[in-house]
């Protein structure tokens, strides 16, 4: 499991190690053992690479020294590769003693050119294809994005990324530091939007009332300091989650079949849907355990049966105190969308119907489906739930127009659409998720988050900018004053509150914000656990810890990245004065979390309901399902 700091800051622990003399051997470095401490201590962070330097100037070697760069190298940087991964042999090495970075502007991104920083050819400027790339010396060549995981420190002038590799730069001076900090994010900006980046563009694209989050320093960060000191008010807050806390595996059993997704139950059971099926374990304090019923998707039935699903089953979504479940299945293979649902009566073991999706006649399709409120699903006489498509959002129910429950020996009933809007185009949404009254949050293609009240679906109260990357997930606590939301590379969290003209504090599902809204923070991972994830693997499913209680605050967040389970601590998140944020350009992101490794591709990772907790931990205990083994871990105190 990952240390709650960045383990790329931990990894130079060593005053014994040796650097090669000669640029073209650093690699060969990576086979030498690097000797510990004999302190034992816990490495300081993270100053490995002014070790390095001083290391290198001691050596006396005929190059520049840190303080006299070459006067003629423009842009002229220190160059550090990170090899070894997470093992025992991991540490820095200098790539390159003096070198030069560039940013270009091209459609060449892994090709080579001899254009300078801030030029192009002229077909490239017509053909409307073009990038900022960032070059350096003859050893990288990056487009430049939220792709690189740029990690600043700004106390120590050096700025860490991903390129085929964990690199590092360090700079002679504190303005040359800012100056390439500044042209990053104003690539970043043109790359993501298309438009040159200034203010009048940035207005554009965040709105006068939302400029805050592309200047971060001037933003209003308050309302986060007064849900802090809410925060400490809430039950339990007697009981903060410290720093020395840590995750114990309690449980960890195989699957009957290929977990595809996981269903957590509040009461006496929670499932794992499977390829052929649907197990179900028991809830304890210290997670989910034994097998027990198993229900088969085919069962012999062929009315009731599972035989005309489309695909395995990709959302499962608990409804009636937890008695029956809505099962949903891709029409086809790797697109969400579908025309319809089954509905398992878990106990009788037995398919009891499937619904299909309609309006005004004409079956429609839905890409998403989730609970009326956070704690609906323990509702015994529920009937209604939500639907999500491209450009639907609205609530369906299982009983006619009268409130009657349908004849379930229809060949095809179909669910009545009681309330919600189809819009014209362009709203692409993607997720949606719902707070403990029942006000929903929508993430869109675009990185918008939309917020409806629970009284109208046709027109959002407040409708958030984004960053310009598609939110894949999103979460919201239960009194809806946070929001999380899951891109492909960072987690981006939302304070809804706002104080209105009568000075009364509301969120953003009860009334237009204006121009009060504070900057959100980004959740990450340093450039060494993201390169470690793999390039292909991409964060999904950041939730919440789970309360459906008023009056309980969730304490933590929880996201997967292939093989990692990343878990961060809500509280200390929050706070504006915690160490992630020192020295920080832009804004704020946290990189203190916690890693579960597993063996396998991580299916999903959920804290259990929060009724779990024993009295000996801040938490109830998370779940996480690979496709072939469930496992629990608690939280507790080292010892």
């Amino acid at each position: 499991m990952g240390a709650s700091h960045s383990r790329e800051e931990l990894i130079s622990d060593s005053d014994e190690e040796e650097y090669e003399e000669e640029e073209e051997n650093y690699q060969d470095s990576k086979d030498d053992t690097p000797e510990r401490s004999s302190s034992g201590r816990r490495p300081k962070t993270p100053s490995s690479l002014d070790e390095v330097a001083a290391k290198l100037e001691a050596l006396k070697l005929k190059y520049p020294t840190s303080n006299t760069p070459n006067p003629s190298l423009k842009n002229a940087v220190k160059l550090y590769l990170h090899i070894g991964g997470n093992t025992p042999k991991a540490k820095w090495v200098t790539s390159e003693k003096l070198t030069s970075y560039a940013f270009i502007k091209t459609a060449k991104i892994d090709g080579q050119d001899g254009a300078e920083d801030g030029e192009e050819s002229e077909n490239e400027e017509e053909s409307g294809d073009v990038w900022w790339v960032l070059k350096v010396g003859n050893k990288i060549r990056v487009k430049v994005g939220v792709e690189m995981q740029l990690k600043s420190f700004g106390d120590q002038r050096r700025v860490d990324f991903v390129a085929k590799g964990v690199w590092a730069m360090k700079f002679f001076s504190d303005e040359e530091y800012k100056s390439f900090v500044s042209k990053f994010n104003d690539c970043s900006f043109e790359n993501t939007y298309k438009m040159e980046s200034n203010d009048a563009n940035k207005v554009k694209v965040y709105g006068k009332d939302f400029i805050g989050w592309a200047n971060p320093e001037a933003a209003d960060d308050s309302i986060w300091e007064d849900a802090e000191d809410a925060f400490s008010k809430s039950p339990r807050s007697a009981t903060p989650v410290r720093a020395n806390q840590d995750l114990r595996e309690e449980f960890e059993e195989a699957a009957n079949g290929g977990i595809q997704s996981l269903a957590l139950g509040a009461l006496d059971n929670s499932f794992l849907v499977g390829d052929s099926g649907i197990q179900v374990v028991k809830n304890f304090t210290h997670g989910i355990q034994g097998k027990g019923v198993y229900v088969n998707f085919d069962n012999g039935n062929q009315r009731s049966g599972l035989n005309s699903v489309h695909s395995t089953p990709r959302k499962a979504l608990l409804m009636r105190a937890e008695t029956n479940m809505l099962l949903m299945s891709p029409k086809t293979e790797g697109k969400p969308h579908t025309t319809g649902l089954h509905q398992l009566d878990i106990e009788t073991g037995k398919i009891v119907t499937e619904w299909k999706f309609g309006k005004d006649g004409t079956e429609i399709t839905m890409r998403d489906i989730a609970n009326d409120s956070k704690g609906a699903q323990l509702d015994p006489s529920g009937a209604t739930f939500l639907g999500l498509d491209d450009n639907r959002l609205c609530r369906w129910d299982m009983r006619d127009r009268n409130g009657i429950v349908q004849n379930l020996a229809t060949s095809t009933p179909v669910l009545n659409w009681t309330q919600g809007h189809q819009f014209s185009r362009g709203t692409n949404f993607q997720c949606f998720a719902t707070t403990g009254d029942g006000s929903i949050v929508v993430g869109s293609l675009d990185g918008k988050i939309r917020l409806y009240s629970i009284t109208s679906m046709r027109q959002a109260k407040t409708a958030f900018p984004g960053l310009g990357s598609p939110i894949t997930h999103v979460d919201v606590t239960f009194d809806g004053k946070w929001i999380l939301g899951t891109t492909d590379t960072y987690l981006i969290l939302i304070c809804t509150l706002f104080t209105d003209k009568d000075g009364k504090t509301k969120t953003g599902f009860n009334g237009r914000m204006g121009h009060r809204v504070a900057a959100p923070r980004l959740l990450k991972l340093t450039p060494l656990d993201s390169h470690l994830a793999g390039v292909n693997n991409k964060f999904r499913n950041a939730q919440f810890s789970w309360v459906t209680e008023n009056g309980k605050q969730e304490r933590h967040l929880v996201a997967t990245v292939g093989k990692f389970s990343v878990i961060w601590n809500f509280q200390q998140v929050k706070n504006g004065s915690h160490e992630c944020y020192h020295n920080q350009e832009g804004l704020k992101s946290c990189y203190c979390y916690k890693i579960v490794l597993k063996d396998d591709s991580i299916v999903d990772s959920r804290f259990m309901h929060d009724k779990f907790a024993v009295s000996d931990s801040p938490e109830a205990p998370l779940v996480i399902a690979t496709p072939l083994k469930v496992s629990s871990f608690s939280i507790s105190s080292r010892r």
